[in-house]
């Protein structure tokens, strides 16, 4: 499988929902931001309008489920740029477990030893993620990506880090390629921008 096209770009997991408040696993299933998540999406985006100049984000690429969508929309508002949907981009799709709580099964998935019935194994959304970053990657840079939960504890694992990490919701990352002689990815978390 091919791996991660080393170069730097920004990754921000979309704002919150109703089913991430409650701990409900939601994979493929279309949940909207709530009223927390488009505040959080609101204050990421003015913390990636707030980037050094040096540095301005050039192109957005989104998954087109609604949740991720709406944050990138609201990141693009802020930005003065369109929004890009790439369906490799789309959450795990979780199977049988979707609108259940959240289990203790992720490390079983993610070694290859449990699948939910109905959903991806931990392999294809790895090889999927593959595909989705580096053909957003491959536009005109710095690019922001705007996606999912699972989707980045899959691009962890090819960026040579834990896998099983939760990411906070609608936290702006920077993520750049090893440094020569090393194997991981740096993962730099932004300064979020006052509460408005």
């Amino acid at each position: 499988m091919p791996g991660l096209t080393p170069t730097t770009f920004w990754f921000l997991r979309h704002g919150e929902t109703d089913w991430n408040a409650q701990g409900l696993s939601q994979g493929r299933t279309d949940i909207p931001l709530n009223s927390v998540g488009l505040a959080q999406a609101r204050r990421a985006a003015r913390t990636l309008a707030g980037l050094p100049i040096e540095t301005p984000i050039r192109t957005i690429v989104a998954s087109p489920l609604l949740r991720a969508r709406r944050t990138a929309e609201i990141a693009a508002e802020a930005l003065g740029l369109p929004v890009s949907l790439d369906p490799d981009l789309q959450e795990v799709n979780f199977g049988e477990q979707e609108g259940l709580p959240m289990g203790d099964w992720y490390d079983d998935w993610i070694a290859g030893g449990y699948t939910p019935k109905g959903a991806e194994t931990f392999a294809e959304l790895r090889a999927r993620t593959v595909r989705g970053i580096n053909a957003a990657v491959a536009r005109p840079g710095p690019v922001l990506v705007v996606a999912h939960g699972a989707l980045f504890r899959a691009l962890r694992m090819e960026a040579g880090l834990e896998a099983n990490v939760r990411t906070p919701n609608a936290l702006p990352l920077l993520m750049e390629p090893p440094a020569p002689g090393e194997v991981a990815w740096t993962i730099t978390p932004a300064v979020l921008a006052p509460e408005a």
